[in-house]
């Protein structure tokens, strides 16, 4: 079994270049499995992994019980709106009871920053953070950055744009880390109330117009409006960020090259993305579910190796 150089997968900061290739060389094999007839393996029939997220999810949480499940683990699903972190039950105590009835690894989402990192340094299990507040969510980068390699041949090299709330956005941040390990260049796009004050320190070029970044960009990975986390009004109306912000199919006919369209989901249509772009040619964003089954089945298998 291949490794990986640490026994937790927290962010996309924290691992190197080449633990990327091995998840993505591993994941490569693991997409060859899910695409059979019987899509299942007997890897982690003796692991039991504990999904313990305190945050809603769709396409994550099932995107990791069925990667999971083809990989024969027993799945263990834990939601904290119907449990005794109701009842005033710390992190620690919820998870060290999991823990208990033997469980080997954590995979967990949070709304602090920083939990995931929290949680690896007090108990005794692999964790993988599947989103942390808006600090992180590596595997969503490394499916895309997979994606992006499986569609254009490499990373390195790619000119990328991240359009949209970068502010509040976990998926941003671990987009630029792991894009920049691989060797592309990243620009960020949005209202200026959206992106964070010293964004540039991180290497990135800053844009505040959406025309210009799609000129500049073989990649367009577009972010909804992070409503939910917003306390204040950053622009106007959806409308407006619509208008300014949004991307329909005249802007792509107005360029000389074609480009590629991603997106992390739920897609918000009619707001930063037209369904007449979100369903055309350019958009890869099936093919970045159908992708985070493999990358998570990547995850999980080498993490598992890495006690």
């Amino acid at each position: 079994m291949s490794q990986l150089s640490t026994r937790h997968l927290l962010g996309i900061k924290d691992i190197t270049e080449q633990d990327i290739h091995t998840i993505f060389d591993t994941a490569q094999n693991f997409k060859e499995v899910i695409n059979r007839p019987i899509k299942k393996v007997p890897s982690l029939r003796d692991i039991t992994i504990a999904n313990i997220f305190f945050e809603n999810s769709t396409r994550t949480k099932l995107s990791f019980e069925l990667a999971e499940k083809r990989l024969s683990a027993d799945v263990v699903n834990f939601s904290s709106s119907n449990s005794s972190v109701k009842k005033g039950e710390t992190l620690i105590d919820t998870v060290n009871n999991i823990l208990s009835m033997k469980v080997d690894m954590v995979v967990m989402r949070h709304s602090s920053p920083g939990a995931a990192h929290f949680l690896s340094r007090n108990i005794n299990a692999n964790i993988v953070n599947a989103g942390d507040g808006t600090h992180e969510h590596p595997t969503q980068a490394l499916l895309d950055a997979y994606s992006i390699k499986e569609k254009l041949g490499d990373v390195a090299g790619k000119k990328v744009a991240i359009i949209g709330d970068i502010l509040h956005s976990r998926v941003a941040l671990s987009n630029i880390f792991c894009l920049q390990k691989l060797g592309a260049e990243v620009m960020v796009c949005g209202p200026i109330t959206l992106l964070p004050k010293h964004i540039a320190s991180l290497g990135v070029k800053v844009e505040y117009d959406v025309q210009k970044a799609l000129e500049w960009c073989d990649v367009a990975n577009v972010l909804r409006i992070q409503l939910e986390r917003q306390q204040i009004k950053y622009f106007p109306s959806l409308r407006e960020y619509s208008l300014y912000y949004g991307i329909n199919r005249k802007m792509l006919d107005r360029l000389d090259k074609e480009i590629v369209i991603m997106h992390p989901g739920p897609i918000n249509r009619g707001v930063e993305l037209n369904s007449d772009v979100a369903d055309s040619e350019h958009s890869i964003i099936l093919h970045q579910v159908e992708n985070g089954v493999a990358v998570r089945m990547a995850v999980l298998y080498l993490l598992a190796g890495a006690k």
